[in-house]
């Protein structure tokens, strides 16, 4: 809605205007129940802040903060990425979601590598980056699960990191977590895995068969985790949250992962969420020590099925729900003898094995570049009869296709 401004209010609309961009602000919520104090706390906050000596991109992340301090529920501010995400067209969304990713991927590497050089890392980059990561899945959900498909072998620890951070981000929502919570969540998600920059290179990227001693060595990444992260509390503001997660995400529900505990304790939310994200991603990415990875079909039926996997039911059959029976980037055989690639998923439980898939290869057999040809596979025809279903899922490698290409 575009509002008609006044002369004489020009002047500190202009101010309010410049106030907001340099705090990078894209777009500022409104709604309805908001209270004069809210708006007035806010106001404060911006005024307080802009007084001191930051960047743009500290000062967003010192608002948000101050803001869940003042408790202005009505009130709610996106970065300017968000904005041109929101407002732009499908590449533009496209390019954010990409920006956002890499950016993700960036920053994980910088912290990992500090720490295992025992230099001090700069949290900041890591709140701004997951700031970006909660706004693209509020706005623009399949435009970065669909990122989650990339895979590059020598940066497996890095993207896996930031895709357990998307699917535990979208998690969150789905069970109707706050934003405030799921920048907590998000957080928690991006260094779950980082006790692993304590683990040698030379052992992580072993690819036969590890002996005991390796073992105990790569089971002890939780604890490793919890101590580096309580030890970066000294330096920048880290959830207690994030400490518990990276010590519990590979307990199991039912206690019987590790590390072991000592005493009676109840996995917390955050954790459950974070050991289903870590599983379905590690499953179906190749690894060092695991050449051929599940197809994701196979990944969720393991999950929902096998209690000895030790993952929370409810949240797997979110993640069910999340990503459908066939999630983004599995590659499919359709009974018109088309292959394609997953591309999102349908909104009705009704039709979770119906989702929009991306044609790549015809009928004929001829390729089709990427991003392929949209087909909605809940499209009936005349008669009411479907005119495409899944026959079966198969390795996209047998065709030569990879399915990360269809989404960049």
């Amino acid at each position: 809605m575009r509002l008609r401004l006044e002369l004489d209010n020009f002047a500190s609309f202009g101010g309010v205007l410049s106030l907001l961009r340099a705090f990078d602000i894209g777009v500022l919520r409104v709604y309805s129940g908001v209270e004069r104090r809210e708006w007035l706390a806010l106001l404060s906050i911006l005024i307080a802040l802009s007084a001191e000596q930051s960047s743009p991109e500290d000062r967003f992340t010192i608002l948000l903060d101050r803001m869940a301090q003042a408790s202005v529920p009505n009130l709610q501010v996106e970065p300017r990425d968000a904005a041109s995400e929101e407002f732009g067209s499908e590449q533009e969304a496209k390019e954010v979601a990409k920006k956002t990713y890499s950016q993700g991927v960036a920053v994980t590497k910088e912290v990992v590598n500090s720490i295992r050089m025992g230099r001090t890392s700069n949290l900041k980059k890591v709140k701004r980056a997951v700031q970006m990561i909660v706004d693209q899945v509020l706005n623009n959900e399949t435009s970065i699960m669909g990122l989650t498909t990339l895979r590059d072998y020598d940066e497996y620890t890095f993207m896996h990191s930031v895709n357990v951070c998307i699917f535990a981000v979208a998690l969150g929502r789905k069970i109707g977590c706050s934003k405030l919570q799921l920048y907590d969540l998000g957080m928690t998600a991006l260094l779950h895995d980082i006790g692993k920059a304590k683990v040698p290179l030379d052992l992580l990227n072993k690819t036969g068969e590890l002996n005991e001693e390796e073992w105990r060595a790569i089971q002890a990444h939780p604890w490793r985790g919890a101590m580096t992260l309580f030890g970066l509390r000294g330096y920048e503001e880290i959830p207690y949250r994030s400490i518990l997660v990276a010590h519990e995400h590979h307990m199991k529900t039912d206690l019987a992962g590790y590390p072991r505990h000592i005493r009676p304790r109840s996995l917390g939310l955050f954790t459950r969420i974070v050991a289903v994200a870590d599983g379905f991603d590690a499953a179906t990415t190749r690894r060092s020590y695991q050449s051929i990875p599940l197809e994701p079909d196979q990944v969720l039926k393991e999950m929902w099925s096998n209690p000895k996997r030790g993952f929370d039911p409810i949240i797997v059959k979110a993640l069910i729900n999340l990503i459908g029976v066939y999630p983004i980037g599995t590659c499919v055989i359709l009974d018109t003898f088309e292959v394609g690639i997953v591309a999102s998923t349908t909104e009705t439980r009704e039709q979770l094995n119906r989702p929009v898939v991306r044609i790549a290869i015809d009928a004929q057999g001829s390729m089709i570049a990427p991003p392929g040809i949209p087909v909605d596979l809940a499209e009936r025809g005349p008669d009411q009869t479907y005119l495409r279903s899944i026959v079966k899922v198969t390795n996209p490698e047998r065709f030569g296709l990879m399915p990360g290409d269809f989404f960049l």
